[in-house]
């Protein structure tokens, strides 16, 4: 039931292009900002328990919905709901769709558009250098693929008969990581950012494993040498939180599997449209061994 749960449910999300607007949850805008204010009544408490409470809130009626249906309509009724949730608890865009508006805007020359479909990817600040404008969205293809994508697929996949109910709950960390940097940027006030950094702890926690997965996945889909030299964490990553650690990990071993080569008389447009699409391309392929494994480990018994 997980691996046709899934294969549906990655299909229903390539060919429903269309309804991504729905995946943004604007709804739950006004939930969430209404918690992180009452965050700030628990002064006394350590920050991660609230935004915990908050997130056990969103995830409650997902889980409502999964245990009445049981064994409804002999499944039909579970299946239904772990693709609708599944497509809700991917994206919330698609990632190839995102880079191909980048590589429109670069071949039109379009420079505010290039700056606002690369905000889209970083997630940051685009820096103004054309050269580190490229470097850092092919490291956001590959760190966005598992925050997107392969995070959720593995959550999916070990709660088994439960996967709707881990999909969703890693979607609402991302949620709630989304929201509270966007507040902090519209006001730096104590709360705030006492709300950004545990919700940005609690998201990296349930991205940690799925990281090092994809990470070990980009050295299958593209250079293994290039990738195994890169995965020795550097002195100065040490240092770093562990969700910054699990990006830098998905940004250094993503972009060394790809393993570019200069070409000659290649203009600075053609490199950027270049490392954007192989950036893509190999988180496709790791798509389809993902796929593989899954089936793989459901023949014999080892997923539900």
């Amino acid at each position: 039931m997980t691996l046709l749960a899934l294969l549906i449910g990655l299909v229903v999300e390539r060919l429903a292009t269309r309804l991504f607007h729905l995946r943004r949850l604007r709804w739950l805008d006004r939930l969430i900002d209404l918690g992180f204010r009452q965050i700030g009544q628990f002064v006394n408490w350590p920050p991660l328990i609230p935004i915990v409470l908050l997130a056990l809130l969103l995830i409650l009626p997902v889980f409502l919905i999964l245990f009445s249906l049981q064994d409804a309509l002999y499944g039909v009724a579970n299946l239904v709901l772990a693709i609708f949730v599944l497509f809700f608890s991917l994206g919330p865009k698609d990632i190839g769709e995102d880079v191909d508006e980048y590589c429109h805007a670069i071949k039109a020359g379009d420079e505010e558009r290039i700056l606002d479909t690369a905000k889209a990817l970083i997630e940051t600040d685009v820096p103004a250098d054309e050269l580190e404008r490229i470097q850092k969205v092919e490291e956001a293809v590959c760190i966005q693929a598992n925050n997107r994508l392969f995070a959720v697929i593995f959550w999916f996949v070990l709660f088994g008969p439960y996967g709707p109910l881990g999909a969703w709950a890693y979607r609402v960390t991302d949620l709630l990581r989304r929201r509270a940097v966007f507040s902090a940027s519209r006001d730096d006030g104590d709360t705030n950012v006492i709300v950004l950094q545990a919700s940005v702890t609690l998201h990296g926690w349930l991205a940690w494993i799925p990281a090092r997965l994809t990470a070990v996945g980009y050295a299958l889909a593209g250079s293994f040498d290039g990738a195994f030299s890169a995965w020795r964490t550097p002195e100065e990553s040490k240092a770093m939180p562990p969700h910054e650690q699990s990006e830098s990990l998905l940004a250094r071993v993503g972009v060394a599997a790809m393993s570019l080569r200069d070409v000659q008389d290649e203009s600075i447009s053609e490199r950027g449209v270049r490392g954007a699409t192989a950036a893509n391309g190999m988180v496709f392929r790791l798509l389809f061994i993902w796929a593989a494994v899954i089936a793989a480990m459901t023949l014999y018994g080892w997923s539900v």
